[in-house]
C-alpha cells in the first residue's frame, strides 16, 4: 500500500516455488480420436484415471482451501500409481455463473499446470451441481462455458471437456426434453469455442449413456451396481452405442460397515471389488476414472443430504485413509 509517501506491505503470502510455467506453444501431445479408439500422438492411448477431490475440500477443490503444494503432493502418489488422467468439477455457482471469477480461473490454471508437469490429463466438469435448463437462461450458461473453454482450449492438459455430470438425474424434475435440449446446445457452443478436444456427458448410467450419441465425441457412463451385472450392461451398451470411444467415467465401493451401515462393506471387500473391476477393465480395454482417491472427514448436504447413514457411506469410497495411508484397496488402483 502507499501510505504518507511510502509503499507498505500489510499482507504477505507465501507460496511453493514450482516449475515454470508451460509454454501454450510448446505443446506436443495432442490427443485424437478415430473410431473408437483414443490416441495419443498417434499411439493407441487409453484413459486410466481417478475423479480428484483434494481430501481436506471435497467438492470444493477452487475454494478458500486451496493449496497448490496439497495438488503437486496428490498428483505425484496419483501419476506414481500408474494413472494418467484425473476428472475434476467445475460447480456453476462456485466460479461465479455468467460471470466468472477471474481467481477461480487462477486456481484453475494452476491446477492444469500441476497435471501438466506430473504428465496427467484432465477431463473438466463444466456444469456441476446445474439444475436449471430453461430456454431463459441459455445465454448465462453460454457465457460460463465461454469464459472458461477459451481460456483453456490450448491448455496442454486438457484431454476432453464434460458438460454435465449426471444430467439424467434431473429428468423427472426438470423434464427429459427440456434437459436433452440444454446439453445439445452446451455441446454446441463448447465445440464453437474449441474445436481440438472432444466432448462428453457424463451420464449416470449405461442406458442413459445412449442419449445423444450423435453429438458427443466420447460416450462416458457411471455404474455403481453390483460388479456381477457389469458386462451385461457394458455389453448392451457397446451393442447399441456408435463407432465411438467409451469411458467408464465413474465407479467404486464405500468401505463403510458400522452403526448406520451394519450389512455394508469393510476394507477388505473394497480391495476384493477393485481387484474385479480392475481383471475386468484390462479384458475389455476399457478407459476408466474410479472414485475417489481420499476418504474425506465431512461431505456437503448438498451431495447426499442430511442423512448420517448416506453421509458415512460416502465418506469411504477413497483408495487412501482421511491420514493420506492407503488402504488394502490402493494395490488395485490401476491394472
Amino acid at each position: 500500500l502507499l501510505e504518507d509517501g511510502f509503499w507498505r506491505i500489510r499482507h504477505m503470502v507465501k507460496q511453493p516455488v514450482l516449475d515454470a510455467p508451460i509454454s501454450r506453444e510448446k505443446a506436443e501431445s495432442k490427443i485424437t480420436i478415430h473410431g473408437k479408439q483414443m490416441y495419443l500422438n498417434m499411439e493407441p492411448f487409453t484413459i486410466k484415471g481417478i475423479n480428484y477431490y483434494p481430501q481436506a475440500s471435497p467438492w470444493n477443490t477452487f475454494g478458500d482451501a486451496f493449496d497448490a503444494s496439497v495438488i503437486q503432493r496428490d498428483f505425484q502418489i496419483i501419476r506414481k500409481t500408474g494413472l494418467n488422467a484425473i476428472r475434476i468439477f467445475i460447480q456453476y455457482d462456485d466460479f461465479g455463473k455468467a460471470e466468472v471469477n477471474p481467481e477461480k480461473l487462477e486456481k484453475l490454471e494452476r491446477l492444469l499446470d500441476l497435471a501438466q508437469q506430473n504428465q496427467l490429463w484432465v477431463m473438466p466438469t463444466l456444469f456441476d451441481f446445474y439444475g436449471d435448463y430453461s430456454v431463459l437462461n441459455w445465454t448465462l450458461t453460454h457465457r460460463h462455458a465461454e469464459q472458461i473453454v477459451t481460456r483453456f482450449k490450448n491448455h496442454p492438459a486438457i484431454v476432453a471437456w464434460d458438460i454435465k455430470n449426471e444430467p439424467d438425474l434431473d429428468f423427472e424434475n426438470r423434464g427429459k426434453t427440456t434437459v436433452l435440449a440444454w446439453l445439445k446446445e452446451m455441446i454446441t457452443i463448447v465445440k464453437r469455442f474449441d474445436t481440438n478436444h472432444a466432448v462428453t456427458i457424463g451420464w449416470s448410467a449405461p442406458e442413459a449413456a445412449l442419449e445423444l450419441q450423435d453429438a458427443v465425441d466420447v460416450v462416458s457412463f457411471h455404474y455403481y451396481r453390483p460388479l456381477e451385472q457389469f458386462e451385461n450392461d457394458l455389453n448392451h451398451l457397446q451393442q447399441n452405442s456408435l463407432d465411438k470411444p467409451i469411458v467408464l467415467q465413474e465407479f467404486g465401493q464405500s468401505s463403510y460397515k458400522g452403526l448406520w451401515n451394519p450389512f455394508g462393506t469393510n476394507e477388505k471387500d473394497q480391495a476384493q471389488y477393485h481387484k474385479k473391476m480392475q481383471a475386468l477393465l484390462q479384458q475389455h480395454e476399457l478407459a476408466f476414472m474410479s472414485w475417489t482417491l481420499y476418504d474425506f472427514d465431512n461431505i456437503p448436504a448438498a451431495v447426499v443430504g442430511h442423512l448420517p447413514w448416506r453421509k458415512s457411506r460416502q465418506q469411504k469410497f477413497g483408495f487412501l485413509d482421511r491420514l493420506g495411508n492407503p488402504k488394502p484397496s490402493f494395490d488395485f488402483i490401476c491394472y
